[in-house]
């Protein structure tokens, strides 16, 4: 992303958070990039959870509290959560690999079709899309992270969304406007 989001040392837990709400703030919610994103935001109904994990063992064991956390949570409270895991899977092809085990953990925990895992690295890479092209940045967040996601709460925001399958294209329209550049002058300071 930035230099001005990623600190170059160890972050604590909230300058990760702070990263995280502004790459919210400025891209997903800002950008229009997720038309989903605003209201669960908006309204204090996202649980951020920074995991301090070093292993993709230990990650994928939090993995499953925080999606049972989630399940048995209160809609109306925690919509949705945020798993961001700074010192784990900073690899992107590791990352990748590990969502097989995330398909894996919702099928043991009997969870399919009730929750899903979506998938932000700082290194995202579209299969066949060179490295730093600028449309791989509709996943790029500060950290790597795994977004969980109530199905039901999908169900509802498809059923209001008109043309959904038009939001990857228009998304990588609005990064190609955007340009290196313009993504660059969104982390600088207001």
């Amino acid at each position: 992303m930035s230099e001005r989001v990623v600190p170059e040392s160890a972050p604590s837990d909230e300058q990760v958070i702070a990263a995280t709400r502004l790459w919210l703030e400025r891209a997903v919610i800002g950008q229009q990039l997720c038309p989903f994103a605003a209201a669960p935001y908006l309204h204090d109904r996202v649980r951020f959870h920074v995991s301090a994990q070093r292993d993709p063992a230990g990650l994928r064991e939090e993995l499953c509290l925080e999606l049972q956390r989630l399940q048995d949570a209160d809609p109306k409270q925690c919509e949705t959560t945020l798993i961001i895991h700074p010192q784990v899977l900073t690899d992107f092809l590791d990352y990748n690999d590990f969502l097989d085990e995330c398909d894996a953990a919702l099928a043991e925990l009997g969870l399919e079709g009730e929750l899903q895992v979506a998938s932000f690295h700082p290194n995202y890479q579209f299969a066949g899309v060179p490295e730093q092209d600028i449309t791989n940045f509709t996943n790029r967040s500060p950290y790597p992270m795994l977004h969980l996601l109530r199905e039901a709460s999908v169900a509802r925001a498809v059923a209001t969304f008109p043309d959904i399958d038009e939001i990857g294209p228009r998304n990588m329209q609005t990064l190609r406007r955007l340009g290196h550049e313009g993504w660059r002058r969104l982390w600088l300071d207001p």
